[in-house]
């Protein structure tokens, strides 16, 4: 049973990837599509709870009705019925339905749901062009991925389960005292005009607060991951000190939004606080008011106290779960600043599969300019021309800066240019898939970087389906067989199955380029580039 719960919703699903909106409920609509089933059944459900439960007090106003007025000789037999209904609702019928909604909020939503906005998010921002990450902290993209999920599935579910339970439940009491004396529903309509006042008052400035504070949280993780990744420049200029106070900068932001939402919380508690205490007061004055004047029965005072004290401890819990609701929207805001944002460098509607005879490139007036955030444009190329015939080996020389890279950034599509056109084997790059482009393209880079994963993995990252026999040539190709033998890590992995830790950083400069190197040639693309892929390499190796 519990398996079938869980797989009442997909984590991974295979959907077609859009920009997520940029309004809040719209953007929590977007990552919902495909469970509003499960959501649907929690909300009515919870509607149903919350019914019985109210029904519940009904019953035990008219059991002190019966106590007062029936013989004990005859009471069993006189209301055999309406113990029996209330037995049920109590032992069958409430405990079917919470169970059934701890189902399918425990089994099906709260571990599917934010898995399945996480992946559809990272797929994504997977997609998004390079300059995108070149932009941000790569520790701030992960935190909003994984905040914002957990906050969409707390928005959409209180709103669509607690929300549902609470106003149900309001209106039930409200419509039950009416029943019993009009004049006792008063206390009640007011207390609710007061206290939805106050929420109103208090929660938006909560949720501009929490917004700001998602953001000062993702930018105090992005300096402390940033700090940790590149821990080796930290050690070499002995600033581990102004890293601790880089790194404080960023956790005294993040605190000086936690002091403001605090003092506003300790306002709402304590004005929520003063209309429960009015609200038992008026109500209990007002029914032993009516009960001397014997306007209402003993029942009916026992239910109007009840429920009273009922709501005086519910409204603690509703104020916090509605100051959540406001909380997680002000996250959601937060992340949609990083999550939404279109994607700059797209496939055209039309575009094909590269298909390469001979690798010939045509470079053809292409002009670029780097633009940066303040509008200006830091210009690279004007009207630039270069042909490379099929087969021929090419080779750039230039003074740093002088835009070697940016050629082959371009050459690989990860920026877009201002006019004119780069060709291979007369195929315009914007008419091709990126996938496709990229697949037909070997790269080594002069910054060389490796997944924080296994050698194995590193070198079949160039060709995964490639056998043991390949990635093994691969390696002594690119003279990494000998050392790779040697390697191990702090789990007892050796060789081909020993990790090189974060960015390779467990090898040396001159080991992860020939890692690199193996990389390529496994992949075995058509055109291959190297962007000072030696340069960390001695003369025999070479």
């Amino acid at each position: 049973m519990f398996a079938w719960f869980e797989s009442l919703i997909t984590p991974f699903p295979d959907t077609k990837l859009t920009q997520p909106p940029k309004g809040v409920f719209a953007f929590c609509l977007h990552f919902s599509k495909g469970i509003w089933p499960v959501l649907a059944c929690v909300s009515v459900l919870a509607a149903c709870i919350a019914m019985l439960e109210v029904s519940l007090f009904g019953y035990m106003g008219q059991l002190v009705d019966w106590f007062s007025t029936r013989d004990p000789a005859t009471f069993i037999a006189e209301e055999q019925t309406s113990l029996i209904i209330m037995g049920l609702i109590l032992v069958v019928i409430l405990p079917i339905l919470v169970i059934t909604q701890s189902f399918l909020t425990h089994q099906a939503l709260l571990g599917n749901y934010p898995m399945r906005i996480r992946w559809m998010a990272h797929q994504y921002i997977l997609s998004q062009s390079l300059s995108f990450f070149q932009d941000e902290f790569a520790g701030r993209v992960a935190t909003k991925i994984m905040q914002t999920a957990l906050a969409v599935r707390e928005t959409v579910m209180k709103l669509l389960d607690l929300m549902v339970y609470i106003c149900v439940y309001f209106i039930s009491i409200v419509v039950m005292v009416f029943a019993t004396d009009p004049m006792l529903a008063l206390p009640f309509v007011i207390w609710l005009v007061v206290y939805v006042t106050i929420l109103r008052a208090i929660l938006p400035k909560l949720k501009r607060v929490s917004k700001n504070q998602a953001d000062a949280r993702s930018i105090m993780t992005g300096r402390i991951i940033d700090s940790y990744t590149n821990i080796m420049t930290v050690k070499l200029f002995s600033h581990s000190a102004r890293e601790a106070t880089y790194a404080k900068e960023g956790m005294d932001g993040f605190l000086q939004t936690v002091h403001p939402q605090m003092r506003l919380v300790t306002v709402l508690y304590g004005c929520v606080w003063f209309s429960n205490a009015l609200l038992v007061l008026s109500v209990t004055a007002l029914a032993i008011s009516l009960w001397t004047d014997s306007l209402v029965s003993g029942g009916a005072l026992a239910i109007t106290v009840s429920l009273a004290l009922r709501l005086n401890g519910m409204s603690q819990w509703i104020m916090w779960e509605v100051s959540s609701i406001f909380e997680n929207i002000g996250t959601v805001q937060d992340g949609i600043n990083s999550l939404s944002v279109p994607i700059e460098i797209q496939d055209h509607s039309s575009a094909k599969q590269l298909t390469i005879a001979g690798g010939a490139i045509a470079i053809n007036q292409v002009t670029f300019a780097y633009q940066t955030h303040t509008g200006n444009a830091v210009e690279v190329f004007q009207s630039l021309n270069l042909q490379i015939k099929a087969g021929e080996k090419v080779g750039l020389v230039g003074r740093s800066g002088s835009g070697k890279s940016t050629l082959v950034n371009l050459l690989m599509r990860f920026y877009d240019l201002q006019s004119g056109s780069i060709e291979i084997d007369g195929q315009a790059i914007t008419m091709v898939q990126q996938e496709s482009l990229r697949s037909h393209i070997s790269m080594v880079t002069q910054d060389t970087s490796l997944m924080h994963r296994s050698v194995r993995d590193n070198i079949l990252y160039g060709r995964s389906d490639a056998t043991e026999d390949e990635m093994i040539a691969a390696a002594k190709q690119a003279e990494a067989y000998e050392f790779i033998q040697q390697l191990s890590d702090s789990k007892g992995r050796t060789g081909f199955d020993a990790h090189v830790g974060e960015r390779g950083v467990k090898l040396s400069g001159g080991q992860r380029q020939r890692i690199a190197i193996a990389r390529v040639m496994l992949k075995d693309a058509p055109i291959l580039i190297l962007d000072e892929a030696t340069s960390a390499l001695d003369s025999e190796v070479e």
